[in-house]
């Protein structure tokens, strides 16, 4: 696994890319739709996607893999709370650490 960015579920997506762009200086690298935008700091390589995710998750890490459905079938201990599916670089899951994080992971299959 490694880190590709950081995420932050947010209620209003527009208001909160404006704060992060005007108020605390980021950059947008890209965006997907409109549900997700991803910031970076300037000179910096670190992301931040804000996400309007409506599933309650809080903010955390996501992670490159190889194969999400790979990972998933491999890792069958794990708590995972949303299962593989579709995004448009590949596919995505989320599992949780034993504090209740989300961890979750992508792969670029699609790209």
């Amino acid at each position: 696994m490694k880190l590709a960015f950081l995420c932050h579920p947010v209620k209003y997506l527009k208001g909160s890319s404006r704060y992060y762009r005007e108020v605390l200086g980021f950059e947008e690298a890209w965006q997907e739709g409109d549900h997700t935008v991803a910031l970076k700091l300037p000179g910096s390589d670190v992301q931040l996607m804000l996400e309007d995710d409506g599933e309650g998750f809080s903010a955390g890490g996501v992670f490159i893999v190889d194969s999400v459905d790979r990972f998933y079938h491999e890792n069958g201990t794990l708590d995972f709370v949303k299962e593989p599916c579709d995004i448009p670089p590949g596919r995505y899951a989320i599992f949780q650490d034993r504090s209740g994080n989300p961890i979750r992971i992508i792969d670029k299959t699609k790209s």
